[in-house]
């Protein structure tokens, strides 16, 4: 499919606010709701639009998610590359992202948990033991700050004074 100048208007609005309706997008370009909803069903047939997503911080929420980050590097297969072994890490639930690097190390790998202990044992159970991973190196991430382009905890408070009747 070959995206057009309104296509990529739908897209960056929806990856902005994925709970638009095509009545709120058709006003704000200017087209009939019809040829909004023709436009994104063509984009999720195509695969273009690969899902619709939420962000949650879990930390607000009072639930306790443990991230890492985690270095792998690999050998490459024979006529598929990196593209097997990261196949076989992506298909692990606990894994969220996987990328593939240059650098130091071949994938990136991004993994949830409920606990430090949780992620320890997926490393050392699943993931190091794949036959083509040479070495990992996990770094739990501590705190954060913006997701997916969303700041989480932002800092700056209300210094207006507060006016009273």
């Amino acid at each position: 499919m070959t995206l057009d100048k309104k296509d990529r208007e739908i897209l960056e609005i929806l990856q902005d606010n994925s709970r638009l309706k095509p009545e709120q997008i058709a006003v704000m370009l200017g087209l009939e709701i019809r040829e909004i909803e023709k436009r994104i069903k063509a984009l999720e047939e195509d695969k273009i639009i690969v899902k619709y997503h939420t962000l949650i911080n879990w930390e607000n929420a009072g639930e306790e998610v443990v991230s890492a980050l985690i270095e792998v590097k690999v050998a490459p297969q024979r006529g598929a590359g990196f593209d097997k072994v990261a196949e076989r890490i992506y298909r692990f639930p606990e894994v969220k992202s996987v990328y593939l690097m240059s650098g130091r190390y071949d994938l990136s790998v991004l993994i949830e948990g409920k606990t430090m202990k949780e992620v320890a044992l997926f490393v050392s159970t699943k993931l190091a033991t794949i036959e083509d991973v040479h070495s990992t190196a996990t770094h739990f991430v501590l705190k954060k700050y913006k997701q997916e382009g969303i700041i989480l905890e932002d800092g700056e408070k209300d210094r207006r004074l507060v006016i009273s009747p």
